[in-house]
């Protein structure tokens, strides 16, 4: 199991919007709107690393008002 954060930043107004689309994802543990340079925080998780970046670009990149994302996975040292 691969687990990341995704940051993302949205346009004007939309981050809630962002963040309870997003919540509806599979594969998705938690989406919350935070202020900063990001507009929402995700957590997600897949089986490999390939199957989680499908989900980036097929789902979480198409999420209407969505402007940038960046994907960070998460590794245990």
């Amino acid at each position: 199991m691969v687990q990341a954060y995704i940051l993302i930043q949205t346009e004007v107004g939309k981050a809630s919007f962002v963040a309870e689309s997003i919540s509806q994802i599979a594969g998705v543990i938690q989406a919350e709107d935070v202020t900063g340079p990001y507009d929402v925080i995700v957590r997600a998780q897949a089986d490999t690393v390939d199957d989680l970046g499908r989900m980036v670009v097929a789902k979480v990149q198409q999420v209407e008002g969505i402007t940038r994302t960046l994907t960070c996975p998460v590794v245990h040292l």
